[in-house]
């Protein structure tokens, strides 16, 4: 990937967070937090089919301890 982090659906980056281990621990409302076994945790907002923003996509990646550049391998 070149450039800025691509605009992304929640349930793209539920599967990457699939994908690397993640799993699902639970959901308030329409936000599902996830955890790693070795203790990494972040938290997703399901908002319907909108976009979850740049800023938000940026966040998760530095939780989940990949490179931005990391992602698009996973996608």
């Amino acid at each position: 990937m070149t450039g800025r982090i691509p605009m992304l659906k929640a349930r793209d980056i539920m599967r990457v967070l699939h994908l690397l281990g993640f799993q699902k621990m639970r959901q308030v409302g329409s936000h599902i937090f996830f955890q790693h076994p070795d203790g990494r945790t972040t938290l997703v907002p399901r908002h319907g089919g909108e976009d979850i923003g740049r800023g938000l996509i940026h966040k998760i990646v530095r939780e989940i301890g990949i490179a931005p550049e990391q992602l698009s391998e996973f996608l």
